[in-house]
């Protein structure tokens, strides 16, 4: 299957899903990442959830993690549609946050974070058994974890396709990706 044909799938799945549906798929995402080794992350990268495409609501992990985790600081993502490149941003809050012209949730008036990055949450639409992704086929994440050591997560509601047949050399492979049913790791 390639990288358009399960873009496609995915959003159809993502947008019959109900919302009763999603919440117990969000709940059930939460669970095994909570699961997840977080004894040496000092700074964590989490993408924030566009609503109108049905995405795993990461705002749940990000209120587990202040919770459990208070130590661990969390950067979020400026996304600069011009140059395809982010910048890292210090989560304060929800009340910090506005959407884009894209309907894409954005930190306001807070802190860059230009350090290391110890574990990164990744958005995606789909995945396959070797760790390669599909996204929304602009390339943001490839270009900000190509050169970084960190590690990589992905969050799905739906099982991985068997193999990706279009993917790039520049294509960046995730460690692991959390689905409601498992985690699966590469």
């Amino acid at each position: 299957m390639n990288k358009a044909e399960i873009r496609k799938q995915a959003l159809l799945q993502r947008k019959s899903m109900s919302p009763e549906e999603a919440s117990v798929f969000n709940l059930k995402l939460l669970e095994h990442f909570k699961k997840l080794g977080f004894s040496s992350v000092k700074t964590l990268h989490i993408f924030l959830p566009i609503a109108e495409k049905n995405e795993p609501d990461t705002f749940l992990l990000i209120d587990w993690l202040n919770r459990a985790h208070p130590e661990i600081k969390i950067i979020v993502p400026r996304a600069d549609f011009d140059t395809f490149l982010m910048s890292n941003y210090v989560y304060e809050g929800k009340e910090r946050l506005e959407k884009n012209r894209h309907n894409i949730l954005e930190p306001q008036k807070t802190n860059l974070h230009e350090g290391a990055v110890d574990m990164v949450i990744i958005p995606l639409l789909g995945f396959d058994l070797k760790g390669y992704r599909a996204g929304y086929g602009k390339g943001f994440y490839d270009r900000f974890l190509n050169g970084i050591s960190t590690v990589k997560v992905g969050l799905n509601f739906f099982a991985p396709v068997d193999v990706i047949d279009d993917v790039h050399e520049n294509d960046i492979i995730l460690d692991l990706c959390i689905t409601p049913d498992k985690i699966y790791f590469f």
